[in-house]
């Protein structure tokens, strides 16, 4: 009984600390604008936008899934985390503009002229693609999916090329028109298959797949790029039928719309800055999807301390659940504890979901960092520390531990030997966001971002000022 009420006096003090700090964007700037700028996240950053530079083909534009593993195909999500960071690259001074640009023609002429067709080894259809591509001719991998959301992230780096790259030049000009190619051609209609929503997917083998996207997680960016097409828009309903199953609840004592992985309340936030901009759900809750990231952000660590699985080195520095590498898929005793582990998985704490094997992802820090830089960095500072080499390596961090999985052969528990793309895009997106908000303002000029937004019925802020 003494041990439970200390933990939820621990959890309660972390509470009253959260409740005692301004809005999340008041801290940023100080952060941003003071002293306190920490050289550590340029290290972290420019390791990680040089995984990009390094590993997506130059000509292509495919960037694998996961490297260096012994195979991978390329993730179109991938893809779109890649073109974001070129930007990011030209400012940080790793490449010129047009080395950039060129890399980025390159590769938006090579996806725009890929396959599209119902052939089962096609490369998409529909003006979407599948999840997965073959790094050596970009044909479709694995018999996947038609994957909506992964075609969405794709379209999210291609817009932000597009708004970046605005000036004169021929090369400029090219890339600017291929963008708006490959985006007015995805059929985001034919992908609702008559339903009130997006499909999660299609494929030729099975059709479209049963359910559709609604409720909160990464998929905000679908919808509102689907609402902003001129070609094959949806109607604004649609965004009704997303909002609709929303789980807003207490966790561990922050109100928030709930999604258990991290990811989710980040993806959409690489590139849309919901800060002070609010739908008609938030309206009425009274907050904005912003300062619904970092209430679930808060919420991971204040879980962390409490660590009601005992999961070894969790605390108020060493957090973080989400989708994510995993050891393997396994159960064996440890600490006198029967442990039930996972490979890949979608890991996360919720008010109506949790699956946690003491996998800790360092991007779920990093892709939060620009809404809680507060404890996202001291947290990614102390795993740094804590394990050195073992997780933070030439590009980067790897893409999760952990340290409960003590086998013989993993003594000092388990650390990946890969990188994920769709969880270092975030990492380095995020720092530049928390640095100068710079996709966020890139992507605030997108007439089809604007429009998609105010389409779901989203106003203030900068919406407001934009036409």
């Amino acid at each position: 009984m003494n041990k439970q009420i200390f933990r939820y006096t621990l959890v309660l003090l972390v509470s009253l600390f959260s409740t005692q700090c301004s809005r999340t964007q008041q801290r940023v700037t100080s952060y941003i604008d003071g002293p306190k700028w920490d050289p550590f996240l340029d290290t972290l950053q420019q390791r990680t936008l040089r995984y990009f530079l390094d590993v997506t083909d130059s000509v292509t534009g495919l960037s694998p899934d996961r490297w260096p593993a012994s195979y991978s195909p390329s993730s179109v999500a991938a893809c779109g985390f890649a073109l974001t960071t070129f930007p990011i690259s030209v400012e940080r001074g790793l490449i010129t503009r047009e080395q950039a640009a060129n890399r980025v023609l390159s590769s938006l002429q090579y996806i725009l002229n890929l396959d599209q067709s119902e052939q089962p080894d096609a490369s998409g259809y529909k003006g979407l693609f599948y999840h997965f591509l073959k790094m050596n001719n970009g044909k479709r991998e694995w018999n996947c999916e038609l994957s909506t959301i992964d075609t969405a992230l794709l379209m999210a780096g291609v817009l932000c090329c597009q708004s970046y790259f605005d000036r004169d030049s021929e090369t400029e000009q090219q890339l600017r028109t291929l963008a708006d190619s490959l985006y007015r051609r995805v059929d985001w209609e034919w992908a609702m298959n008559g339903r009130e929503g997006i499909t999660l997917g299609w494929t030729p083998e099975k059709g479209f797949h049963h359910q559709i996207w609604n409720g909160y997680d990464e998929a905000m960016i679908l919808y509102i790029l689907a609402l902003g097409s001129p070609t094959f828009s949806i109607p604004e309903s649609t965004w009704d039928v997303w909002t609709k199953p929303y789980l807003r609840a207490t966790y561990y004592g922050y109100d928030f719309v709930s999604f258990a992985p991290l990811f989710g309340h980040q993806f959409s936030h690489c590139w849309i800055d919901f800060n002070g901009i609010q739908d008609v759900y938030m309206k009425k809750f009274g907050i904005d999807y912003f300062e619904n990231s970092r209430r679930a952000t808060y919420s991971q660590r204040a879980y962390a301390i409490d660590n009601p699985g005992k999961w070894r080195d969790y605390s108020d520095s060493i957090w973080g659940v989400t989708a994510c590498d995993g050891p393997k898929d396994t159960s064996f005793e440890v600490d006198g504890m029967k442990r039930r582990f996972e490979g890949y998985a979608a890991r996360g704490g919720s008010v109506d979901w949790t699956n946690d094997d003491g996998t800790i992802a360092p991007t779920a820090a990093g892709g939060s960092v620009a809404f809680a830089p507060e404890i996202c960095i001291p947290a990614l500072k102390s795993i740094k520390a804590k394990y050195g080499e073992r997780i933070f390596q030439k590009y980067g961090f790897l893409d999760a531990f952990n340290p409960t999985y003590v086998t013989p052969a993993t003594q000092n528990g388990w650390f990946d030997v890969d990188y994920l793309g769709i969880d270092q895009g975030p990492i380095a997106i995020m720092i530049e966001n928390l640095r100068n908000g710079f996709v966020w303002k890139l992507m605030r000029k997108n007439p089809y971002i604007v429009r998609g937004l105010k389409r779901a019925k989203f106003s203030g802020g900068w919406l407001e000022e934009t036409k």
